[in-house]
């Protein structure tokens, strides 16, 4: 059982990677040491496991289960651990569910279904038999994952605020709808509820905009590369020290503009790469259909380390 009882989804919320051999089976070791990286940050509320960081597309149930039981037994003691529900069905989506209560996650983020990209969003009977069925399965509280309505998998807002009416497990979401407009709404309208619904951003390419909206925390890959400095940024936006906020995201920028250059597929594939040029991993696999990166773009990288300050010109150059 987690021994963060009632966890309740708010501040910064890295989504840690996972590490593969060359074989493409997966790396405990440097996964643990990963997590443990991470989990040292000072001021992360929980991490999260099994997210698009993770490569959970590729990841089967039982590599999922392994990598939230040995997340759990690196960092368990010492931060909540968020896992995700990726499953195209929602029979599978409850079985994850299940898993990750029994195993000790302290919360799950619940992907859309795929299979609901193809107009799912005129059938929002769909989305909310999904949401029944899983918090039917578990006691846990949930994070909904928000995406972009373009995408086909976005939540209407009447849709939205249906489930959360009906579902009272939902006590976040991860907000990437990609709109600002609609994402200030969200945070006003959810965060605002008699019973209030934290948003998470997760627009981790115009952060500090997002956060000055009122977001109650950050969800996101590029904590595993840069934790450190989303907190520091939540922070000071939060003290409303604006010269300091707009300093941290000076630093920031660099990266967040490489992490997510098209293609945008890439972003968790060059996060490994940044965390090699750092030296926090021996080296940076991905299972297929993603594929490594070209020397040029990893030297863009080394470059965008540099001007964050992350890693000092000498040892780029020495690389």
């Amino acid at each position: 059982m987690t021994p963060f009882k009632d966890y309740r989804p708010s501040g910064v919320i890295p989504a840690t990677l996972a590490a593969f051999n060359d074989d493409m089976s997966l790396n405990e070791p440097a996964t643990r040491s990963h997590l443990s990286q991470v989990a040292a940050v000072e001021g992360i509320s929980s991490i999260t496991v099994n997210g698009h960081a993770s490569e959970v597309h590729a990841c089967s149930f039982e590599e999922q289960q392994r990598i939230l039981a040995f997340s759990l037994d690196e960092i368990g003691n010492r931060v909540p651990l968020v896992n995700g529900i990726y499953a195209d069905g929602s029979l599978e989506a409850a079985r994850l569910a299940r898993m990750a209560e029994s195993e000790g996650a302290a919360a799950l983020l619940v992907f859309p279904p795929g299979s609901m990209s193809m107009g799912g969003q005129l059938r929002p009977e769909m989305a909310l038999r999904h949401y029944e069925i899983i918090a039917e399965a578990t006691n846990l509280p949930l994070i909904l994952f928000q995406y972009p309505q373009a995408s086909g998998l976005g939540y209407p807002i009447k849709t939205l605020l249906k489930l959360i009416e009906t579902i009272p497990s939902i006590r976040a979401i991860k907000d990437w709808c990609n709109d600002p407009m609609l994402h200030e709404r969200q945070i006003r309208t959810l965060q605002g509820l008699s019973r209030p619904v934290t948003v998470l951003t997760t627009h981790s390419g115009w952060l500090m905009a997002s956060l000055t909206m009122g977001a109650g925390g950050l969800l996101s890959g590029a904590g595993s590369v840069v934790a450190d400095l989303q907190v520091d940024l939540f922070r000071a936006v939060g003290e409303g020290d604006l010269k300091r906020a707009q300093a941290i995201n000076g630093r920031m920028v660099p990266l967040v503009q490489a992490f997510y250059a098209p293609p945008f597929l890439d972003m968790h594939n060059r996060m490994k790469e940044c965390l090699v040029l750092l030296g926090r991993l021996d080296k940076a696999v991905v299972r297929p259909p993603l594929m490594k990166l070209s020397k040029a773009e990893i030297s863009g990288l080394r470059r965008a380390l540099v001007a964050a300050g992350l890693l000092p010109e000498a040892l780029a150059a020495a690389q």
